[in-house]
Formats: C-alpha cells, structure tokens, sequence
C-alpha cells in the first residue's frame, strides 16, 4: 500500500468518524454550543464546564484534521501522481469540497441549524465521503487500463442502488430538520397503517419510511445478484451483502428511535449506519467498475471499442453523436405528460404564486430531460450488440462507431446525477426520488432483465414513461394525489399499444437480434388481439379521471372523442391479425396515432384545467 493509498485510508475513516460525530452534535443538541465561528465563546478553548460547547469544539476540530488530511492529499497526489488525473483531479476536487463544507458549517450556526443548512450540510458530507471511497478505491488499480473490458451491468445497479442510498440519506435528513421523528407514537406501522393521511406535519416521516422500503428491497436485490453473478469476485459479493445485512439493523435502529423516544445513541448509530452502508455501496460501484475495465477485451461479454478507423470526427459530430444517444424525440413525448400534469396540480394548490410555478415547469422540464437522456444513453450502452443487428438502430451511435460505449456510459451516468441533484435543488426531493426511480427502472428492471427474457417487457417496463406525469404532479403539490396516480395508469396501459404497433412493423429486426417482443413470440393475431385488449383498458382509465380529477366538458369529449378513434383503429387491426401485410399496414397508423393520442388528450387535461381554473 502506498503513503497516498494509506493517507487516503485514514482521511475516509476520519470523515465518517466526523459523520458520527455530527449526530452526536445534533442529539445532544450542541449545534449552537458554540455560538461563534471559528471560535468557541471568543476563545480558542471552550469552557471547562461547558459539555455541549466541547462536544461541538471537537465536531470541528476533527473536521479541522480533515481539512490538514484532504489539502495532504492532494499535495500527495501532485507529488507522486501528477500524470494520473483520476487521482490528481478527485484530491483537488476534494480540497473545493471540505473548503464549501467548512463554509457550510458556517453558515449552519449562523442560520440556527435551519432545516435547509442541515440538510446540506449533511449531503456535502457524503458527496465528501464518495469522494474519499473514490480516490482509495481507484489508487489501488493499475494506473494505465484499456478501453471495453467486461459488461458493465452490474456495476450500473450498484451505482443506481447507490443513489437511492444517498436520495434516502437526504430524506432522512429531512425529518431531523423538520422535527417530525416522533410524529407517529408507533413503528412499523404509522398510527396503526401503513398508508397514513399526508400533510405537511406527516409527510416528511412517512416518505421516509416508505422510501427506505422501496431502497431496503433495491439494496437486497443487488446483494442476491452479486451472489449470484460476481462470486469470482469476492470483493464485490462481500460489499453488497454487507450492506444488505448492515441496511437490515439500520432498520431496526430507526425503529429503536420510535421506540425510545429518539435516545441519543440510537440518532448517532442511525446516521453512522447509514453513512457506512453509503460507503460501502460507492466502494462497490467503483470497485465493480474498474474490477470489470481490468478485464482484457473480448472476456465476457465485453464488446469492441472505438470510433471507426482512419476518421476524425470534428466537434460538431461529436456534440450530434452524443445528443443522439439521448433519443430526443423519445424525450418530446414523455415531456408532453408532463406539463398538462403540473397545470393540473395547480387545482390542488391554494393561492398558488404563477410565477413560482413557471420556474418550476422550467426546472422540471430540464431535470426530465437529463434523466431520459440518461435512461436512453444507457440504454444505448446496454443494448449496442443487439443495436448492430437491427436495421432500425444500426446508425445509433456505438453500433456506428461514432461514440467510445465507455464514454457514453460515463455520459449517462453524469446526466443521471445531474437530474437528480437538479431536481432535489429547485423542486423537491420526492420528485427527485422518483425520477431516479424512473432511470433505474428503465435501465436495470426493463433493459437488464425483461427487454431479452419476456414479451411482456414493454408491459411491465413501461412503468418507467409512466412516470413523468406524477413527477410533475409532485413538484407542484409536493405529495402523490389519486389523479397522479390514473394519468400513471393512463400512460402505463397506453404504452403496449403504442410500442406493439412499432413491434409489429419490424418484427423481423427483432428476431433476427433475438428479443423476444411479443409478434416474435405469440404472433401477430395475439399481437393484435392483446392491442386491443389494452387499448380497452386504456381509454376506460381515461374516462375514469374525468370524475376522479373534476375534468370539465372539454376533458370529456377529447378522452370520448379520441378514444373512440383509438379503440376502432385497434379493433379493425385485430381484424386483419390474419393478414401479415395488412396487419403490417394497420399496424403503422395506429403506431403513428397513437403519438397524436397521447399528446392531445393531454392537451385537453391542460386545456380543461386552466378552463376551470
């Protein structure tokens, strides 16, 4: 082990050792201990008789060692690795960080730990920690490794069980600072449910709650498929399952927190829990990660890297290749379920300010954006084998040599995060929560395990497009409504319809790439009939929200209108499903109205709202 592997070592367990300390800070309730910054009382030691002034003397001091560690760090890291930036870069980034987290401190005593400051304050911490795990992980590879190597899939769940682990951190963080942890008397349940009334007194605890379920079975996920997939690299099944097992008493603890009335070691072994189990999952990440870069070109199921020889992309073609991953068009028409949606929260929301809202339909448009073009270059990455063999896709970026799938994985990734530290920073961070949520289950629920395995696919991955128009609902309202949750079903039984059609029109370029979409599997009379079916069900929910939301006339007679087009086109196709050709025919008009269906009947969703406004 090197002197900057070693220094790096004890600056991550000096950090997380801060984390705990800061709980202890904050159970003890010793933030204001000392009231001034950077001294205690105008003195440089606080009172000997003070015990909440030394408490938080030593949460600084400590977090003063750091500083000293990180700034060694990086002087290390120019000393003995100046020519590798992705340890030079990271140490310097590092010395920003604890300077903006010092800052940060500041400004908590000087805001009186203000929920906002707390919450901050705690997510530079851990971004700080991700950092540290980084530049430790990654010292400990060779400094020179080739591009491609092994598929990335795991590494890509792991990064996704990642940032729910810290989405969940941030939640948590939340009920500290609004004072909600004894809202509810009881634990697991929530007075006697799970699925208690929602109000801004409740709210913040019983997201919390069902949050940490929805990560508790993502994080138990991924240690079942490490068992199963990485055994041949112990490292890696050690890390998932540690987690999984340390995630299991970090339930327990926050139940003893109900329980005993938030006692002082259960806030502090809460919060230190949570912090090693989010490290633990960094570690994993990159471990994964360049573990899988280590392996020689053409091992597993790597795939050849590279742009085309012999040709040079200029910038232009390089910015065009890299919007094309994103699938633009895709994302115009899940942006489209979202406005209407927002217009449509607005009826929820008393003395709404419009200009609030705009500012919002802005920042929810751009964080939507970022995260579908995420899901979508990952996508792309994913499936850039099956990509070269259909006529469809084989100009898309990686099959077409324009794009290194490593760079666009990176480029995904990056998009990823950005959408959601976006959305967590100008809306909130439920509806940051479900964007990610969306990403990943687009990426890993329906690309990694459904896309190549079941015709019903599209069905169940479908759940990701579903989820733009409650997103949207959230950012306005901050909370889930019943109308949220039919424009998800509308959109989720909408979409078999519309991608089965597409399906049936190049049913030969998927057999021919070996997925199994369902003309490929049942045939197309099935194909047909099962259109139809869904696309019963679809305008029926539609119907279903014009009482539901209060819809006016004009929401009715476009849910009456269009549907009645939708459901006869269905039917006169399911008709022809005998007919290869003809169905081929039918199936190309209802693919194309479709499209027009979805955006105008959520026109009429906006259109009716601002009517009735």
């Amino acid at each position: 082990m090197t002197r900057f592997q070693r220094l790096a070592a004890v600056t991550l367990a000096t950090t997380l050792s801060l984390v705990t300390i800061g709980v202890i800070v904050r159970a003890t309730d010793s933030g204001l201990g000392c009231p001034d910054w950077p001294l205690c009382h105008g003195q440089i030691l606080p009172p000997l008789n003070d015990a909440k002034a030394w408490i938080e003397w030593i949460h600084r001091t400590v977090a003063a060692i750091i500083g000293f560690e990180i700034l060694g760090l990086a002087i290390l890291a120019w000393v003995d690795h100046r020519d590798r930036r992705s340890l030079l870069w990271p140490s310097i980034g590092a010395v920003g960080l604890v300077g903006f987290q010092a800052w940060l401190g500041r400004e908590t005593v000087r805001l009186g730990n203000s929920g906002e400051s707390v919450t901050a304050h705690l997510a530079t911490a851990m971004l700080l920690v991700a950092l540290l795990v980084f530049v430790t992980v990654r010292a400990g590879f060779p400094a020179r490794l080739g591009s491609g190597g092994a598929s990335q899939r795991f590494t890509l769940f792991a990064a996704f069980t990642t940032l729910a682990t810290f989405a969940l951190l941030l939640f948590g963080s939340h009920v500290t600072a609004t004072d909600t942890a004894l809202v509810f008397p009881d634990w697991p349940l929530m007075n006697g449910t799970l699925v208690p009334a929602l109000n801004d007194l409740t709210s913040p605890h019983v997201l919390h709650r069902w949050v940490a379920a929805v990560v508790g079975v993502i994080v138990a996920t991924l240690a079942v498929v490490a068992w199963r997939t990485q055994r041949d690299e112990p490292t890696l099944v050690r890390l998932a399952m540690g987690a999984a097992v340390l995630f299991a008493i970090q339930v327990i603890v926050g139940g003893l927190q109900v329980m005993t009335h938030l006692s002082a070691w259960t806030q502090t072994l809460h919060l230190a829990l949570g912090a090693v189990i989010f490290a633990m999952l960094v570690g994993l990440t990159v471990t994964s990660y360049y573990a899988a870069r280590s392996v020689a070109v053409g091992a597993g199921d790597g795939h050849p890297d590279g742009t085309r020889p012999g040709i040079q992309p200029t910038t232009r073609d390089r910015v065009r290749a890299y919007i094309a991953l994103t699938k633009p068009r895709i994302i115009e028409l899940l942006l489209v379920t979202t406005v209407p949606a927002m217009v449509l929260a607005t009826r929820w929301v008393p003395g709404l300010d419009w200009g609030d809202w705009g500012w919002k339909v802005v920042w929810t448009l751009i964080g939507g954006t970022l995260a579908a073009g995420s899901a979508n270059a990952i996508n792309c990455y994913l499936d850039r084998d099956i990509d070269s063999l259909m006529t469809r896709t084989r100009r898309r970026p990686l099959p077409a040599h324009q794009v290194e799938p490593e760079n666009a994985l990176i480029f995904g990734f990056v998009l990823g995060v950005l959408s959601f530290a976006l959305m967590a920073w100008t809306i909130n961070l439920l509806a940051a929560f479900l964007t990610l949520l969306a990403i990943g289950f687009y990426v890993v629920v329906y690309t990694m395990l459904l896309k190549r395995s079941t015709p019903q696919n599209i069905v169940i991955g479908g759940a990701a497009g579903a989820l733009p128009p409650v997103i949207g609902w959230v950012a306005v309202t901050g909370n889930i409504g019943i109308p949220a949750l039919i424009l998800f079903a509308l959109v989720f039984y909408w979409t078999p319809p519309h991608f089965w059609a597409l399906s049936l029109r190049i049913r030969k370029d998927y057999a021919a790439a070996g997925v199994p979409m369902l003309p490929v599997v049942r045939g197309i009379p099935e194909t047909t009939r099962q259109i139809a079916l869904y696309t019963v069900l679809m305008v029926a929910i539609s119907l279903i929200l014009w009482p539901v939301a209060r819809m006016g006339l004009v929401y009715l007679g476009a849910a009456v209108g269009l549907g009645a087009v939708f459901v006869w086109q269905a039917v006169a196709l399911w008709r022809r499903g005998s007919s290869e050709e003809a169905s081929t025919q039918g199936a190309i008009r209802l693919y194309k109205y479709s499209i027009s269906y979805l955006s105008l009947l959520f026109v009429a969703i906006a259109v009716d709202a601002l009517v009735l406004i």
